[in-house]
């Protein structure tokens, strides 16, 4: 009996421990984001096609979007929404699947997605 008293002491403290370490770790994330301003330098990754090389040209200012999931209430189903976060201006090529952008409007997030017509790039920090 006085065993298993001991391994559910031990028990409820690993429990007690790892509870908050958890919540450590996720505020650690939300401040690891990276968030790009306006004037920051961009790129945005694409798929190398002709397609979007002809609908996305130099000095196009492309809006770009968020996606994140939003529950409906009525049928608890969740839907993803989009939302315009910020616009980007493309500057240059950077080799086969990458255009040099710089953020003119809003803040924008690594994988956030810049549209226009039927091309979509994915946003990516520039180093």
């Amino acid at each position: 009996m006085k065993r298993l008293i001991s391994i559910f002491a031990v028990l409820a403290l690993l429990v007690s421990v790892s509870v908050p370490v958890s919540v450590f770790a996720a505020g650690d994330k939300a401040k690891g984001e990276i968030v790009m301003k306006v004037g920051n330098k961009v790129h945005l990754f694409h798929s190398g096609t002709a397609d979007v090389r002809k609908d996305i040209c130099l000095k196009d200012v492309i809006p770009v979007y968020r996606e994140s999931m939003r529950h409906r209430t009525q049928k608890g189903t969740p839907e993803m929404v989009s939302k315009e976060v910020g616009q980007v201006k493309v500057l240059s090529y950077v080799g086969d699947h990458y255009f040099e952008a710089e953020v003119v409007k809003g803040e924008v997030k690594v994988g956030d997605i810049a549209m226009k017509a039927g091309a979509a790039c994915l946003v990516q920090p520039a180093m």
